[in-house]
């Protein structure tokens, strides 16, 4: 079995600058985990199945239209999850349509919570450093465009790597 992962990474400069905020926090992840909004959560699979799975997701980056993100302000999963995040205040519906697609077929699968977009900030640590990162990043603003899903695979490292990219290929919606 191989663990698999599908995001939205989250672009230059704001992904590395994200990055670094988590690592200041303390949190350990930051060294390992690409700065993303998740689409498809931590999944182990059959590598047999990588194939179909690529197939899967050309279908649905083919029929997605490029979007822009907006990320403004901070929230938490408190006290059901010991997570703090950055809010996507703008692309939130392409995001939910995305990972419905996404979470289809070969990769449907029950989720452990609801889905709600995010990019983790500060995962796993102590009540007083959540509550700084929450602080610290509350006026936090960023935008971008959005082009591309991306299949990682997790190492035995912890880190992961990208397997493949999805270009988004349907016309702008707007």
């Amino acid at each position: 079995m191989t663990t698999i992962g599908i995001s939205l990474e989250i672009p230059e400069p704001y992904g590395t600058e994200l990055r670094s905020r988590r690592a200041s926090y303390g949190d350990p992840q930051a060294e390992f985990v690409p700065t993303h909004v998740t689409l498809l959560p931590p999944t182990e699979v059959d590598p047999e199945a990588l194939p179909e799975i690529g197939e899967h997701l050309e279908k649905v980056a083919g029929a997605t239209a490029p979007f822009r993100m907006r990320l403004g302000g901070t929230g938490t999963f408190l006290p059901t999850s010991p997570v703090v995040f950055v809010q996507v205040a703008q692309g939130l519906t392409q995001c939910v349509a995305l990972e419905s697609k996404v979470r289809d077929g070969v990769l449907d699968r029950e989720l452990q919570f609801p889905y709600h977009p995010h990019v983790t900030v500060a995962h796993d640590l102590d009540e007083p450093r959540l509550e700084f990162a929450m602080r610290d990043l509350a006026g936090y603003q960023a935008e971008f465009g959005l082009d591309r899903l991306k299949l990682y695979e997790q190492c035995s490292s912890g880190s992961w790597r990208v397997l493949r990219e999805f270009p988004f290929e349907a016309d702008d919606e707007d």
